[in-house]
């Protein structure tokens, strides 16, 4: 069956950079869904009922990753929430980690390093 994943990246090459490197992490991931920021990734979550994990960026237009994580966990969406981007520093990191995302990955990344970061939420 495998686990419902949301990408969330204002970059179409980053959002396909992410499915390849999800799928060659060889994890069960079965579905694959995509928002352009978190006003869309809130949008899709309504819509498809929730999804198993989100990997979501930091830095998009109309609503940032943190402020979507906050939304999410306002409206009540309690799945695994990993951020994915540049941003780096314990402050950077504790804002998202207050607002509820779950877990860090900094871009560039490999296929490896998710599956590592991810794999306390997504069966092998």
């Amino acid at each position: 069956m495998g686990m419902k994943v949301l990408l969330v990246d204002d970059s179409a090459v980053m959002r396909k950079v992410l499915t390849r490197a999800l799928r060659q992490a060889g994890l069960d991931i079965g579905d694959i869904v995509e928002a352009g920021d978190g006003l869309e990734a809130l949008a899709v979550l309504d819509s498809e009922g929730g999804v198993d994990v989100v990997l979501s960026d930091w830095n998009m237009p109309n609503m940032n990753g943190v402020d979507f994580v906050a939304q999410a966990r306002a409206k009540g969406y309690e799945m695994p929430i990993v951020m994915v981007t540049t941003e780096s520093g314990d402050d950077r990191v504790s804002q998202a980690t207050e607002a509820g995302a779950n877990g860090f990955i900094h871009k560039p990344f490999t296929p490896d390093r998710l599956a590592e970061a991810l794999g306390h939420f997504v069966p092998a």
